[in-house]
């Protein structure tokens, strides 16, 4: 996916500084009225996956009529294995996308001006996925499988930088845990929010590896825009950042209609299982234990700077391009 962007930025760029807000009509949201306008706004956002638990603040909100309320005609737009979420917020074809942070950080690189407004999880759900019976116990104990998983993410170069993925065979990811589930030798990618109970649906008891354990731990489901629309319409930011959050919070106390739009909108074989367990997963992901925040959604200073450090180590030549500071804003959330 890191090769895509780099070769597609060059256009990307050059259109991006020309390029307002999509006015293209979208799919109407709710049943209330506009409590602002007659007329809802249009907006469109971009999802970094096929519609999952990982995303069910939007589904909510749009479930609830938050977002008709707030007088915004939303579009939903589903992701996949190679989402162009930058691309489609640096084209104005969307004016809003999901990403984790480490991506965030990856597209300022590239000269995109994206902008995080709201980390749903606090806490990130990457994992890698063995069967139990494989013996592996932990991260360090890799060496003699086979790894599906997307090339060039950043947490495998982590992971790399420690070590731990020599002897490591590295192939690719096809967001399927059939493989899993048929060699006790493969080992996939995964959320903690998903793929654990789809493996163990297919009679696979699994050992759930959590790559935050190693201190690699960027936020996830991270609501992203742009600074061009930030600067320009930010009574709209304001508005779809706000309902977002007010959607989360819901999701995360009762998930049942948000869950029902999401197995709609996916058709990668979820299940209402699956969704039913994510979302209980997705509970102490977005409120780790401990957590004094009244704030939903909330972001740090000093969290976004680990992440670049962090980054900056692992790949030298991109060192100082991206300041933390210009990577979020918290000042859209209630």
């Amino acid at each position: 996916m890191i090769r895509f962007i780099v070769l597609t930025f060059g256009l990307v760029i050059l259109i991006m500084s020309g390029c307002g807000p999509s006015s293209t009509s979208s799919t109407s949201v709710g049943n209330s009225s506009s409590a602002d306008s007659s007329e809802d706004s249009p907006v469109a956002i971009q999802l970094n996956w096929y519609p999952e638990s990982e995303h069910g603040g939007v589904f909510q909100a749009e479930a609830d009529g938050v977002y008709q309320a707030a007088g915004l005609k939303v579009d939903i737009r589903p992701g996949g294995r190679s989402a162009p979420v930058a691309q489609e917020l640096a084209l104005g074809r969307v004016q809003f996308g999901f990403a984790n942070a480490d991506d965030v950080v990856v597209y300022r690189r590239q000269g995109l001006d994206v902008v995080a407004v709201l980390a749903a999880m606090q806490d990130n759900p990457r994992c890698i996925l063995v069967q139990e019976k494989s013996g592996v116990e932990s991260l360090d104990g890799l060496a003699g499988l086979t790894l599906q998983c997307q090339a060039g993410r950043p947490y495998l170069e982590f992971m790399r930088s420690k070590g731990l993925l020599e002897k490591v065979k590295e192939v690719p990811y096809f967001g399927s845990v059939a493989p899993l589930v048929a060699d006790s030798k493969i080992a996939i990618q995964g959320y903690s929010c998903a793929e654990p109970l789809l493996a163990e649906q297919e009679g696979v008891k699994v050992r759930v590896l959590m790559v935050s354990k190693l201190g690699w731990n960027p936020y996830s489901s991270v609501l992203i825009t742009t600074g061009k629309l930030i600067n320009e319409q930010p009574d709209l930011v304001s508005a779809f950042v706000k309902a977002t959050q007010a959607g989360w919070k819901a999701y995360l106390e009762d998930a049942s209609k948000g869950n029902t739009d999401i197995l709609a909108a996916n058709d990668h074989g979820m299940t209402a299982d699956v969704l039913k367990y994510g979302s209980e997963q997705m509970r102490s992901l977005a409120m780790p234990a401990g957590d004094q925040s009244n704030v939903f959604g909330r972001m740090s200073l000093k969290r976004w700077t680990e992440l670049i450090e962090q980054m900056d180590a692992l790949d030298p030549s991109q060192a100082r391009l991206v300041k933390p500071e210009d990577c979020f804003t918290d000042k859209f959330l209630e």
